[in-house]
């Protein structure tokens, strides 16, 4: 299994893919999920030529999942030890939802490291903070179980789940196994952050990505991001929370296009 120590020494795994020569691109998972997340990205990244890095954000997947409350800033410089250790100077980001957040913070903090940056279905802050002490709370008791189908029914269209209750299934399995102290600790990050003030001052090339039918990160809050991060693209999909899995076409040739410095 592939991983690295972070800087506060927990584990991070991860999975690396494609030509060697290609211009790496790095993928960050959203709450509840894990690397898998992405498997029909990081299929067509390969084909087109992208060095596919996928990783379990701690807590998540196959990654450590430490005790307590953890932050946006932490889960940021996880990306960084994690470049660091594969030695790679810039890469193009793309982060879905908690994904887009951390992409948020890298591009405020460590802009260097990245070229472009697609930020899809999320928020630069997550009122209120009652919802999230619930969230927490009902994690803590009844694990992820007490949380799945509504979490799922937030993130994928009712039509869409109807239709490919195969791939509707692989979503929940992909929650139901998430290690819940990992989650209640990426739900204190996703709690406490607010990037409002951020945004005006990240020079970047960024696309936002949203979901019309987004009930979890609103098309309002992804407006936002675009209308306040200087410079900033968006593409709106007709799907909910994950548009890379219900959108799964139009999603990659948007972002795939745009990552590759084809869009103007």
């Amino acid at each position: 299994m592939r991983e690295v120590t972070t800087s506060d020494g927990v584990r991070i795994h991860y999975e690396i893919e494609g030509r060697r020569d290609g211009p790496p691109l790095v993928f960050s998972n959203s709450l509840g999920t894990n690397l898998h997340l992405w498997d029909a990205q990081a299929a067509e990244a390969t084909r087109s030529g992208f060095r596919v890095v996928r990783y379990d954000q701690r807590g998540h997947g196959k990654s450590e999942a430490p005790v307590g409350g953890y932050t946006q800033e932490r889960l940021g410089l996880d990306v960084i030890d994690l470049l660091d250790a594969l030695e790679m100077e810039r890469v193009a980001w793309c982060g879905l939802s908690m994904g887009g957040m951390v992409g948020i913070w890298l591009a405020r903090h460590h802009p260097q490291r990245f070229s472009r940056m697609a930020l899809c279905n999320t928020s630069s802050h997550m009122p209120t903070q009652q919802f999230w002490n619930a969230r927490i709370q009902a994690v803590a008791e009844g694990g992820m179980q007490a949380v799945a189908d509504a979490v799922l029914e937030r993130w994928l269209t009712a039509e869409f789940r109807q239709s490919e209750p195969g791939v509707t299934g692989h979503v929940r399995e992909m929650i139901v196994a998430t290690n819940p102290t990992g989650y209640i600790g990426c739900c204190a990050a996703i709690r406490d952050m607010d990037f409002r003030n951020l945004l005006a001052d990240i020079a970047m090339n960024v696309l936002v990505v949203i979901g019309a039918r987004d009930p979890a990160t609103t098309p309002a809050q992804g407006d936002f991001i675009a209308k306040t991060l200087p410079g900033a693209r968006k593409t709106i999909l007709d799907g909910a929370h994950l548009s890379n899995i219900e959108c799964r076409d139009e999603f990659n040739g948007v972002v795939f296009d745009f990552l590759a410095g084809e869009s103007t």
